[in-house]
């Protein structure tokens, strides 16, 4: 429970009627036990906090803000945590509120969620939200939002399998452009290119068309696809398996789907979630190892890991460890203290500083 001091209203901004509601930061500094590395808790450990997935707009692009959601008055609703003063404001006053769909609209203007059922759109300002899409079926707590249109791409679950539809921003009802067998677990935009890669709970990757036709199952590597994600240019996809095979680790591999290419980027230290910066440089990854329980560092040039600090959750693939435009900070989820909790760390001493301006990224080889 949060005490009346720790409590700030403001009432300049209204929130579906009520006062906006901020609170104070509740950052705690403490030296990491494994690396003797500074890091901060954000979130209080009473309470649970959720970063989005990892493939979710999840930090304004100039780093002043992340995206979150958390329990902090009782129940899940969408918050901001201010990147310099970690101070926090609450956007939403919705319920049942899915965490992993938070994600912020290409031009930052808006953010999407799911919650009752429904797809709704929010202004970042926090004015009253609007509901998008209603589907007869339960709706997946995945949402990719594209600038084409602008538009969401939602999906509905069905008994065996999963429709894409695509949904306008402004006006207009949703569109059918694909639908795959099982369920969807993640999604992620193609930059500069008009179509979607998905991935289904079984770890396999698709990649869905805005023009409707068939969409394709992806020829990677055998194994269960852990995590995917695109390359800044849009030409590949870095992704992370697990070979499922005795004393074989998880690999970070890149797969073009236009030329059919897999190969191996590096091994890892059994990474179980993992993250990118902003040109594809270095990687950051949660370890599942119960003996060592780390979020570490992965160099692409040299293939070489640092470990920078423990995560000690429980499941190291709801870690989802994330860097900051600028490849500065990395923040990180982890119920090592009960309860979910937002944790992050300077790099700025490791790993060279990316642009964070409205420029497209240049993914460095």
């Amino acid at each position: 429970m949060i005490g009346r001091r720790q409590v700030l209203w403001t009432g300049a901004v209204s929130l579906f009627g009520a006062e906006d509601y901020r609170a104070p930061s509740v950052r705690h500094r403490y030296l990491d036990s494994a690396t003797e590395f500074e890091c901060q808790r954000y979130t209080e450990p009473g309470i649970s906090s959720y970063i989005p997935g990892p493939n979710a707009r999840a930090f304004s692009r100039r780093g002043n803000f992340l995206l979150y959601a958390s329990d902090r008055r009782g129940k899940l609703d969408a918050w901001a945590l201010d990147l310099k003063s970690s101070e926090h404001r609450q956007l939403t006053e919705s319920a049942k509120l899915d965490a992993a769909s938070l994600t912020m609209t290409p031009d930052e203007r808006n953010f999407l969620y799911t919650a009752e059922g429904s797809v709704w759109l929010c202004p970042a300002s926090g004015l009253k939200p609007r509901s998008l899409w209603q589907p007869q079926s339960p709706v997946a707590p995945v949402l990719a939002a594209i600038p084409d249109g602008p538009s969401v791409i939602a999906f509905e679950r069905l008994p065996s399998s999963t429709t894409v539809h695509r949904i306008p921003l402004a006006r207009g009802g949703p569109q059918k452009i694909g639908e795959i067998d099982g369920r969807v677990a993640a999604a992620a935009p193609r930059p500069r290119r008009a179509s979607i890669l998905l991935r289904d709970e079984a770890g396999v990757l698709w990649l869905a068309f805005l023009d409707t036709s068939r969409p394709q199952k992806l020829k990677t590597a055998a194994g269960v696809v852990l995590n995917a994600r695109w390359s800044p240019d849009g030409r590949t996809i870095y992704y992370l398996l697990d070979p499922r095979q005795p004393g074989r680790a998880t690999q970070l591999r890149e797969f073009d789907p236009d030329a059919g290419e897999d190969k191996m980027l590096a091994p890892t230290s059994q990474f179980a979630s993992f993250g990118a910066n902003r040109d594809a440089s270095v990687f950051c990854g949660a370890s599942s190892s119960k003996a060592q329980p780390f979020v570490l560092l992965l160099v692409r040039s040299v293939r070489r890991e640092l470990t920078i600090c423990e995560h000690k959750s429980s499941n190291a693939s709801t870690v989802n460890p994330a860097f900051t435009p600028d490849s500065q900070r990395v923040y990180f989820q982890s119920d090592r203290e009960g309860k979910p909790v937002l944790y992050g760390m300077a790099i700025e001493r490791l790993v060279e500083k990316t642009e964070s301006d409205d420029e497209e990224p240049t993914e460095k080889p």
